[in-house]
């Protein structure tokens, strides 16, 4: 199968100036995987990191040039998101503005549907 490009979830101006800066410091490619798992105090939990490239069925959103990828599973939770990076006096990360979420966490790292 070949990765699709995706309306069904989107990557803000802001987290993809964010992963870009990320990943020239790195020497990766500005590739964005967010994936879902069982766990965390709500039930799943979002988890991130750099990919070298898409997978064959992979989604993918773009923004500015950096592509964001989410995997067929984990599209089904997270449809029509966005990722966003915020920083506050609490810190800086990566929120994930999830229509599905029934219900989520403090910290903003797991969620329940």
């Amino acid at each position: 199968m070949t990765a699709t490009l995706s309306t069904d979830i989107s990557l803000s101006a802001a987290a993809a100036a964010r992963v870009a800066a990320i990943a020239a410091k790195q020497a990766k490619p500005a590739i964005l995987r967010l994936s879902v798992e069982g766990g965390g105090c709500s039930g799943f939990q979002y988890r991130f990191g750099l990919a070298d490239a898409p997978d064959g069925d992979d989604l993918i959103a773009e923004t500015d040039g950096v592509r964001l990828v989410v995997d067929p599973v984990s599209i089904d939770l997270v449809r029509g998101a966005e990722v966003d990076f915020v920083e506050s006096l609490g810190g800086a990360a990566f929120r994930v503005t999830n229509p599905q979420a029934a219900s989520g966490c403090g910290c903003g790292t797991s969620f329940a549907i």
